[in-house]
């Protein structure tokens, strides 16, 4: 009955789209109603076995996207917008994209890491339901801060992965950041935060953006209660520009030496490299220069983004001969 059902699936798209029949006609053809039709083409869209692309004759997207690809040895996603969309269609178009390749590359018996944020929540909203078997999504960073949990945030942001793949899911029960090092240190050594970073280190893929210190929109971490003005002047003094998973970063791509690092609890750098695919997602002008950060760190193997942000990234890149970056 599911292979019969699935050939009608098949046979309604190719009608709809290739043949361009009508969906009354094809009803005829396939003894059915109209609207079990548009059920049928419809399912064909959410399975991926229809895939609908816009490509405007204009658009600079696949040169961005090769550009970017030979500079930073990465694959690189460049989604066509136009110059005057607005943040919010261009972080939907983005978040569409992404969507699509994490229900491309996560299958069964897989380990997804999923660090929280403006951007995840957005993607979050476009993941099409496709159930895997002994597959696993993971927190990547502690959500707590000051002045609100921010857990049940972070808990139902990592929850709508898990629902879309049919995973399991473990949380990351942790503050963002701890308020000493040495308590930090302590808690590692916990057991139960223990079978947490032991999952982190089993991913297969991870997906993240950049927050940005500064900018007209404020990433999540700057503007909900996750640092008081003494961590923002001293990230200002250390010349940091961003996080990638609330790990600290300067325009280098260097955060081994910045102190509030000593503090984080996602995964710095160094440990988001063992992860084999690394996907950074990112829309905003304010998120070029922390992309850039991100790129010399080192962190990412696949990188969706607009064509907007895309130009301005390469603008904002060295004139110079720029370093090839290489997978990890």
């Amino acid at each position: 009955m599911a292979a019969e059902r699935e050939q009608d699936v098949l046979r309604a798209a190719s009608m709809y789209y290739l043949q361009d029949l009508k969906m009354e006609v094809i009803a005829r053809h396939l003894g059915t109603s109209r609207s079990t039709v548009s059920r049928l083409i419809k399912r064909a869209r959410q399975t991926g076995l229809v895939e609908i692309t816009l490509r405007p004759g204009s658009t600079r997207a696949p040169g961005l996207a090769r550009t970017i690809s030979a500079e930073y040895g990465i694959d690189a996603y460049v989604v066509p917008v136009p110059d005057s969309a607005s943040h919010i269609d261009r972080l939907a178009q983005v978040s569409i994209t992404a969507a699509r390749l994490l229900s491309s590359w996560f299958d069964s018996d897989m380990v997804l890491g999923v660090a929280w944020g403006t951007t995840l929540a957005s993607v979050s909203r476009y993941l099409s339901p496709k159930p895997t078997r002994g597959s696993t999504v993971v927190q990547l960073n502690g959500a707590a801060n000051m002045r609100t949990s921010g857990v049940e945030y972070a808990s139902d942001l990592i929850s709508s992965f898990g629902t879309a793949f049919g995973a399991a899911v473990h949380h990351f029960s942790v503050p963002a950041f701890f308020d000493y090092p040495d308590t930090k240190q302590a808690m590692w050594r916990e057991r139960s935060v223990q079978r947490v970073l032991d999952m982190q280190r089993r991913a297969d893929i991870a997906v993240f953006s950049v927050g940005a210190v500064a900018g007209a929109v404020p990433s999540h971490v700057y503007s909900a209660g996750y640092l008081d003005d003494d961590d923002v002047r001293l990230l200002h003094d250390e010349g940091v520009v961003g996080d990638v998973c609330t790990v600290f970063i300067r325009a280098d791509g260097s955060w081994q030496d910045v102190p509030l690092n000593e503090r984080a609890t996602g995964p710095k750098p160094a440990e988001l490299a063992r992860i084999p695919r690394r996907l950074c997602v990112v829309a905003g002008d304010n998120k070029v220069v922390p992309l850039l950060a991100a790129l010399r760190a080192g962190v990412v193997t696949d990188l969706v983004v607009d064509e907007v942000t895309a130009t301005e990234l390469l603008d904002a890149a060295e004139p110079v001969h720029r370093r090839g970056r290489t997978r990890h």
